[in-house]
């Protein structure tokens, strides 16, 4: 279903976007994902207007979670049949697994990096 309605991130949405950006996600796609966490399938076009982005951002953020398997995309033809199609975006996955991915792929790189000061302590020591 679509929704077309202009919502207004509110305090926890922007605390969510603000801690996943301490985890290295660029703004642009924590907005995005934030804009998608209610389930429903929004447009471009909402989104865009939910969170302030521009058009080209929305796009360029929405790549790397399509990327991620995290989002699905549809083009829907305008009615009038001129002009690009309109992009419907649906977050597939829920917050709970987008913590999870960042949570195991901060662990692998602490555990890459104590390796590496491990080794530098080894060869140090000799």
């Amino acid at each position: 279903m679509m929704d077309n309605s202009v919502n207004i991130l509110d305090d926890i949405e922007y605390e969510i976007i603000d801690l996943l950006q301490n985890l290295n996600v660029p703004r642009t796609e924590a907005i995005c994902i934030v804009c998608l966490l209610g389930g429903d399938e929004l447009t471009s076009q909402t989104i865009e207007h939910t969170s302030g982005l521009r058009q080209p951002e929305v796009s360029v953020a929405m790549r790397p979670l399509r990327e991620r398997g995290w989002i699905i995309e549809r083009d829907e033809k305008k009615t009038n049949g001129k002009g690009r199609p309109v992009k419907h975006y649906k977050l597939t996955v829920q917050l709970k697994t987008i913590v999870e991915t960042f949570e195991s792929e901060i662990r692998k790189q602490n555990e890459e990096m104590m390796d590496s000061i491990n080794r530098l302590r080894e060869l140090k020591s000799r």
